[in-house]
């Protein structure tokens, strides 16, 4: 993952990984989550989201305008083909290919001679960070990775189960309708009932299933477990927890309250859930700028 990821905070320990905690945590006080819901998701949801119903497009936006006051446009409703974010979205799946390969040594030959998928992901990663300024690029890509395709993919997930559960639907409308038409910070806080039914949809489709580290040497942990060299181990920390579910929480009410969303496929078919680390499902997000103008709701 090294070759994407960097030094980003995904992909390292100690005291790099202490230190981007630390600068990353100021961006999720509750100064900055106010600002996110009452500016920067009702921007994007009433001018962008709302008008195209492009939900795979909404975090790219959000969390690069939040994170670092740039906004790439990613969702206008012209759908425009935004260089940066393709290039993102490839690396993404071609670094994914390489940490489930089953025999990691053949994309290490392709690298070494940089042809086919290896070509392709050097690419991507060359217009995805300038090499001047490494450290830094490498913190911008962990953020842009972690509040992009893990949005996106418990939305999806969330309104696909909800089309299936109208009761579930009405009790969430009534909450809706229970606050003002542009929820405030304090109102979209408090809607229990739309958390409690997002955390039961990520609990059957989670958008991060696993995030682990391995062990580069024999160590023990805090409470006296002994981890082997080589061993995986898991890990639950997530900062942007609380900025992640109110976004969720202001998009599902910004759009149930004006629509009703049904999947385009029969009843009789179902998506398929494919785990990648910090990657979007393959089999159930349109990729191409036409699959997307043509999502029908």
């Amino acid at each position: 993952m090294a070759d994407f990821l960097g030094d980003g905070i995904f992909n390292v320990d100690g005291e790099i990984w202490k230190y981007q905690r630390q600068v990353s945590s100021h961006e999720f006080n509750t100064k900055s989550l106010r600002k996110f819901v009452e500016n920067v998701v009702d921007a994007e949801l009433n001018e962008r989201l709302i008008p195209v119903l492009a939900a795979a497009r909404f975090a790219f936006d959000n969390i690069c305008k939040i994170a670092f006051g740039y906004d790439p446009a990613y969702l206008l409703p012209s759908l425009p083909h935004a260089k940066f974010a393709v290039a993102f979205e490839e690396a993404v799946r071609l670094s994914s290919e390489r940490f489930n390969a089953v025999f990691p040594f053949l994309w290490k030959i392709k690298r070494n001679f940089n042809i086919g998928t290896e070509k392709k992901f050097k690419a991507a990663v060359g217009c995805a960070g300038q090499k001047d300024e490494d450290f830094v690029t490498d913190i911008v890509i962990s953020f842009i990775l972690a509040g992009r395709d893990t949005t996106s993919a418990a939305l999806t997930w969330f309104f696909w189960l909800i089309s299936g559960h109208p009761q579930v639907e009405d009790q969430i409308l009534k909450e809706i309708k229970a606050k003002s038409e542009s929820p405030v910070y304090d109102e979209v806080k408090d809607m229990i009932y739309t958390h409690a039914s997002l955390c039961e949809s990520m609990r059957f489709y989670p958008p991060v299933p696993i995030d682990t580290k391995a062990a580069t040497e024999d160590d023990i942990l805090p409470d006296g477990t002994f981890v082997k060299k080589g061993t995986r181990v898991g890990q639950g920390i997530c900062l942007g927890k609380e900025m992640a579910f109110l976004q969720m929480k202001r998009v599902v009410a910004g759009i149930l309250r004006r629509f009703r969303v049904v999947p385009v496929a029969e009843k009789v078919w179902k998506p398929v859930f494919v785990s990648y680390p910090h990657c979007e499902n393959e089999r159930w997000f349109p990729k191409s700028i036409e699959e997307r103008k043509n999502i029908d709701f």
